[in-house]
C-alpha cells in the first residue's frame, strides 16, 4: 500500500532538492559573478566581490585577444559531428544487441562499458604518433574522430537499453510485411526510439562540448574549440580570475541555453521506457 506523502514531508523534501540544486548551480552562478568584475576584485573576499563594481571590461578583452567565435564553431562542428558519426555506428551495433544477441552479447557491452575506465593518458602516445602519421593533428575532422571513439560505449549502452525497451513483435510484423533491415532500423525502429535517441544525442553533445583532456593535446590553433579557448586564459605568469571567468562563462553559456531548452526532451528521453 502507498504511503500517503504528509505536508511535512513534501516541504522536507522540496527543501532538500532546492538545497542540492542551488550547491551544484553555486560554481555557475560565481563564474558569472567574477566575469563582471576588475581582476582586482576577483581577487578579493566574497563579500568585497558582491559589493565592487560590475563591469563588462573582462568580455571586452577576451573579444579582443581571441576570436570566440572560430572557436566556438569548432566546438559546433566537433560535438556535431562526433554525435552524428556515433549514431551511424551505434544505432545498428544496438539493434544487433537488443534483438539479434548472441552468447556474449553481454560480455561485449561490458567489455565497452570497460573502456571508459582506461585513463586516456595512457593511449595519448600512440593516438597522438597515429594522427601524426595521418596528418590529423589540429584537423576537426581528427577530434570528430576521436571524440566519438571515447563516447561511442555510451552511446551504444544508452540506445541498447531503450531498443530493449520495444517489443521485438513490432519488428517481426514489420518482417513479414516485406521491410528489409534498412527498412527495419530507419522506418520502424528509429521512430519508436525518437525519445531515447534525443536524450543519447544531447548527453552525447554536451560530453563532446566539455571534452577538454583530447583537444588540448590533439589541438593548436585551427581546430582549437572552447575547451581550448578557456585555456588560454591560463599562464605561467598566474591566472587571470575576471577574464578566466568571462571565457568560461562565454564557452559553457551555448550548452547551458541548450540543456535548458531541450530539458523537458532529455527526461524524457532518460525516463524512456521506465513506466510501462
Amino acid at each position: 500500500m502507498a504511503r500517503a506523502v504528509t505536508p511535512r514531508r513534501k516541504a522536507l523534501t522540496t527543501a532538500a532538492a532546492w538545497t542540492v540544486g542551488v550547491l551544484i548551480f553555486f560554481p555557475i552562478l560565481w563564474i558569472v559573478i567574477l566575469s563582471f568584475k576588475s581582476e582586482g576584485d576577483a581577487i578579493r573576499t566574497p563579500i568585497e566581490v558582491l559589493t565592487s563594481a560590475w563591469t563588462a571590461e573582462s568580455y571586452a578583452t577576451v573579444q579582443e585577444r581571441s576570436d570566440y567565435f572560430k572557436h566556438f564553431l569548432n566546438s559546433v562542428t566537433i560535438s556535431v559531428g562526433s554525435t552524428l558519426l556515433g549514431l551511424v555506428i551505434a544505432i545498428p551495433a544496438a539493434w544487433s544487441m537488443a534483438f539479434v544477441p548472441g552468447r556474449r552479447t553481454k560480455d561485449v557491452l561490458m567489455w565497452m562499458l570497460s573502456t571508459k575506465m582506461l585513463p586516456p593518458v595512457g593511449v595519448l602516445v600512440p593516438f597522438y604518433l597515429m594522427f601524426r602519421d595521418f596528418g590529423l593533428l589540429d584537423t576537426r575532422s581528427g577530434l570528430v574522430f576521436v571524440l566519438m571513439m571515447i563516447n561511442l560505449p555510451i552511446i551504444i549502452w544508452m540506445l541498447y537499453t531503450y531498443f530493449k525497451e520495444i517489443p521485438a513483435e513490432i519488428l517481426e510484423a514489420a518482417r513479414m510485411d516485406g521491410a528489409g533491415l534498412r527498412e527495419e532500423i530507419l522506418y520502424v525502429l528509429t521512430p519508436m526510439a525518437v525519445p531515447g535517441i534525443a536524450s543519447t544525442v544531447l548527453l552525447n553533445i554536451i560530453l563532446a562540448w566539455n571534452e577538454a583532456f583530447w583537444t588540448l593535446n590533439l589541438t593548436a590553433a585551427k581546430a582549437a574549440p572552447l575547451t581550448a579557448f578557456i585555456a588560454s586564459y591560463s599562464s605561467p605568469e598566474g591566472l587571470f580570475y575576471a577574464k578566466l571567468s568571462a571565457a568560461s562563462t562565454m564557452a559553457i553559456a551555448p550548452i547551458l541555453i541548450m540543456g535548458w531548452f531541450s530539458q523537458k526532451q532529455l527526461v524524457r528521453g532518460l525516463t524512456f521506457g521506465a513506466v510501462k
